[in-house]
């Protein structure tokens, strides 16, 4: 039996652990922290949704950074530093924002998304893990008749690559999430993605990590990783604070911190983590929240419900690894979802987070080889990590079990970049 090392206990780890365990393999996932899910898996939008594919390095992104930067309140932000690999990122996302590259891009990703859907489906009925799913897709929304005209052209373009997709009224948004109702009149419209899901994806992750560990999957938490030792073109062992842990073969699944690891080997992979915030707040009036998961498309932010809590994410930063709270942002993402939802919660009753979303430049993942022959990537999902952690754990189960992989992965390749 091939013994399997994974590097990392967030929702991607995590699932990497599940698929290769389906696939025969010995695993063990080692993890810094005491539990899984606890760093970007925690409290992220809690979508699982293809309808976001477009990456974020796309023409309107390019345009809106002028107006953006500066802003406290603004979607994006960052520290200005003298960090080389920040400015390397910014170079090459630049590059991809262009509309050939950003539409090929995101075909990449919405392939992914598309398989990660039919795979989640078949988990879910082979496990009945329960993550306080609502199945009722995800509701873009738009206050501005130009701008839902742009989206609904992206719709097309996704609807001709297989996504069920279409553009809607103001009035259809209310009859989709009747909270909405005092909203109709404001809004130009939405773009709706019915198949798409919401949950809380920290309750995915501990579920799944769970149900992985009843099947023999082995966790060693609280074990800091110091370095990967290599001789030649192999990967011989993981130094740790408790000591060398060795095995047949490695997932690095790291996200943001991927890099680190990597550099010392001679790779560089321009993963780059981005600050979100997120606030949980506990709904005082039920009746007056979403069920059906929304995205502000003015105001870039997502709001899922689980149960009685509402989640409200949002904004990008470039602040390094720093994962501190800065009030003023994570406030103005809370304000976002209060002018949509006014009557659904008291303001004084939210709990903020911070994480790091890994992004990389194309908006796609690293998923594969590399030069070394038992090293494998699964990282840089950026903000789509649960969108795409059962199709990219599937892929790496696949390769490292060396069988054909289901869809063409040649996008995700890491000397892509």
């Amino acid at each position: 039996m091939v013994k399997v090392l994974v590097l990392g206990a967030g929702v991607i780890g995590t699932a990497a652990a599940y698929y290769l365990n389906q696939a025969g393999h010995e695993v063990t996932v080692v993890e810094r922290q005491s539990g899984a899910g606890l760093e970007t898996s925690f409290a992220n939008g809690g979508q699982v949704s293809a309808s976001h594919a477009w990456p974020g390095s796309n023409p309107k992104t390019l345009w809106g950074l002028l107006s953006w930067v500066g802003g406290k309140d603004a979607p994006l932000a960052f520290t200005p530093n003298l960090d080389p690999a920040f400015w390397s990122f910014l170079i090459q996302f630049l590059a991809n924002c262009r509309s050939k590259r950003s539409a090929a891009n995101a075909a990449a990703a919405l392939s992914l998304a598309l398989y990660n859907r039919q795979l989640l489906a078949d988990l879910r009925e082979e496990t009945n893990i329960s993550f306080d799913a609502e199945d009722k897709g995800v509701l873009h929304l738009y206050r501005n008749a130009k701008d839902l005209d742009r989206a609904s052209k992206t719709a097309l373009v996704f609807r001709d690559m297989g996504l069920n997709i279409e553009a809607i009224d103001g009035q259809a948004c209310a009859k989709i999430e009747p909270a909405l109702a005092h909203q109709s009149k404001k809004l130009a419209g939405g773009i709706y993605s019915p198949d798409d899901l919401s949950g809380d994806a920290h309750a995915f992750t501990t579920g799944l990590a769970q149900i992985a560990a009843d099947n023999g999957v082995e966790f060693q938490m609280n074990t800091n990783i110091i370095r990967l030792s290599a001789i030649g073109d192999a990967i011989t062992g993981v130094m740790t604070d408790r000591g060398m842990i060795t095995g047949n073969r490695y997932v690095l699944a790291l996200g943001s911190y991927s890099p680190l690891l990597l550099k010392p080997l001679g790779i560089k992979i321009p993963v780059y983590p981005t600050k979100g915030y997120s606030a949980t707040i506990p709904l005082s009036k039920p009746d007056c929240a979403p069920r059906v998961s929304i995205t502000d498309d003015d105001n870039k932010i997502v709001i899922s419900r689980f149960q009685d809590q509402l989640r409200i994410a949002g904004t990008a930063e470039f602040n390094r690894y720093n994962t501190d709270i800065n009030m003023p942002r994570a406030e103005a993402v809370l304000d976002a979802g209060i002018k949509l939802f006014p009557r659904a919660f008291k303001k004084k009753d939210a709990e903020f987070w911070a994480g790091l979303r890994p992004l990389t430049p194309d908006g796609i993942p690293v998923i594969g080889k590399t030069r070394f022959t038992n090293l494998f990537l699964n990282t840089g999902h950026g903000t789509l990590g649960w969108t795409l952690a059962c199709a990219s754990a599937k892929i790496i189960a696949d390769i490292a079990t060396n069988r054909e992989t289901d869809i063409d992965i040649s996008a995700f390749r890491e000397n892509r970049f």
